[in-house]
């Protein structure tokens, strides 16, 4: 009987255990940038809410302007030091800066929280989680 050559196959095992695992480790770090991310946008969203509400229904304003309704208080309240407090994760390695913008219509009030320069690192994913945006609802 003749012994067969069995040189190689350890580092041709080893290829068909590291690249699956390699590429799991690698989506486990991306979903979990993503969900760190989502979790940053839905901080800010909520901060930028809250400074809208504290801006916009004051009793000075609210009492002393008479007619001032929700639909008038649209503009971004919170400053770029505020913003970077909310949601340090997303100012992180010179990433462009996320931007909060407040809608109004149909008796509610919408603030938007978006990181425009995100991109998913593994290309699994395609496009569909790139750009994620987060947005909270307030009803007036």
């Amino acid at each position: 009987m003749r012994k067969l050559n069995n040189r190689g196959m350890a580092s041709f095992e080893l290829i068909f255990i590291f690249v699956p695992l390699f590429t799991l480790i690698f989506a486990i770090f991306d979903l979990a940038r993503y969900a760190i991310t989502m979790q940053s946008l839905r901080t800010l969203s909520s901060a930028g809410a809250r400074a809208m509400m504290i801006q916009c229904y004051t009793p000075a304003i609210t009492g002393l302007t008479p007619g001032i309704s929700p639909s008038s208080c649209t503009g971004n309240y919170l400053s770029a030091t505020q913003k970077q407090a909310a949601a340090p994760f997303l100012y992180r390695n010179g990433s462009s800066a996320p931007t909060v913008s407040i809608t109004s219509g149909s008796g509610k009030l919408t603030v938007t929280a978006s990181q425009a320069g995100f991109a998913m690192v593994m290309p699994i994913w395609g496009a569909s989680l790139n750009a994620p945006s987060a947005s909270t609802t307030i009803p007036f």
